[in-house]
């Protein structure tokens, strides 16, 4: 039995995934800095006959997060998939001409370094298993900067990047890099943008494999 492990835990897009994945026969490690949340979580999948564990960690602490991710393996199995959709915070999202170059530095930490230390915490198992999933959920700002949120928009762009070129790097390896981009607000009556619709999207992107990067629908014009 393999792990499904979530950066970014939550009781929407978060908890669907780990619903979705779980029911495909994986165990689920749940990762975010909110204890309590976790335990409400793990509940939750626990009544859908999911085994599931939190371990806290916060994106913004590299120690922490290793930590977890070494944990939850440890705990529950290697880790084949890993799905890194923390919610950014509200002061990432400055308009360009207010954001100063310490502004940066937080959603930076955030999408890259978090991004960058999740990936070499679970890039090992995942060479030891011979296949893996890495799947990485963006806002439209990634692909399109939105001068109202200059610090999302630069460092989805940067993480992008860094996905774009894992997904070339680890190909030969049986490890797939994927960007899903959810253009608008995730919300439970959208057609193309619910919780549980994502996670059938990324488990479908887990499975068939097909390419870099995917859009829950269209961009707006």
């Amino acid at each position: 039995m393999t792990t499904f492990a979530l950066v970014g835990a939550g009781p929407g897009l978060g908890l669907a995934s780990a619903r979705r994945f779980g029911a495909a026969g994986h165990t689920v490690a749940l990762i975010s800095r909110d204890a309590e949340k976790l335990d409400g979580l793990t509940a939750e999948l626990a009544r859908d006959n999911i085994q599931a564990r939190g371990f806290t960690a916060d994106v913004l602490d590299i120690e922490s997060l290793t930590t977890a991710l070494h944990a939850a393996a440890v705990a529950l199995g290697p880790i084949e998939i890993l799905q890194y959709s923390p919610v950014p915070r509200a002061d990432f999202m400055k308009p360009v001409l207010d954001t100063s170059a310490d502004d940066l530095d937080a959603p930076l930490a955030f999408s890259v370094k978090g991004t960058v230390t999740a990936v070499n915490a679970v890039l090992p198992g995942m060479r030891n298993l011979g296949r893996g999933t890495l799947l990485f959920v963006n806002g439209s700002s990634a692909v399109r900067p939105n001068p109202k949120v200059a610090g999302t928009s630069v460092a989805f762009a940067a993480e992008s990047a860094y996905v774009g070129m894992l997904h070339d790097a680890l190909a030969p390896e049986n490890i797939h890099a994927a960007q899903l981009i959810v253009p608008g607000a995730i919300r439970p009556t959208s057609a193309h943008s619910s919780p549980d619709v994502l996670a059938q999207r990324l488990f479908d992107i887990h499975q068939q494999r097909d390419g870099f990067r995917h859009y829950s629908e269209p961009l707006p014009d």
